[in-house]
């Protein structure tokens, strides 16, 4: 297979591919999916003789992104992602909790958006700060 890309495609594809394997695999710890790391390392070792070769580094024998590219704000925008389906899993979570955690429904469908928006609300404006939880001990 060939894949025609300019620098800037190919600069693009590669936090693709960060972003993806960081996905699949950062929370695995031991029990990584290899064939993801593999392609990762293909990719990135086209970064050699491109005048990309910062982007990449030896790690036991494998080609991987490096430090420089890892601390270039990839995880900026992989944080802000984060963040987004924190809050949005959180906000439906709370309003499915005040209606008695029925199923979504077409029937208050209208209802659990109207207050998922208002979780959301509160949290753009102040965080978690006025999130409370009661722990039973």
């Amino acid at each position: 297979m060939e894949l025609k890309l300019t620098q800037k495609q190919f600069r693009r594809l590669l936090d693709l591919v960060y972003i993806g394997n960081w996905v699949l695999n950062s929370t695995r710890g031991d029990d990584r999916i290899r064939d993801y790391d593999q392609v990762e390392s293909l990719v990135f070792s086209h970064c050699l003789g491109r005048g990309m070769e910062k982007l990449t580094e030896l790690y036991e024998g494998e080609l991987i992104p490096s430090r420089a590219f890892a601390e270039g704000g990839i995880h900026e925008a992989i944080m802000a992602y984060e963040d987004n389906v924190f809050f949005e899993i959180l906000a439906q979570e709370l309003a499915l909790r005040d209606l008695d955690d029925p199923p979504i429904t077409e029937e208050n469908y209208d209802e659990v958006m109207e207050r998922m928006n208002a979780y959301l609300g509160e949290f753009q404006r102040h965080g978690t700060d006025h999130v409370t939880v009661e722990l039973e001990e």
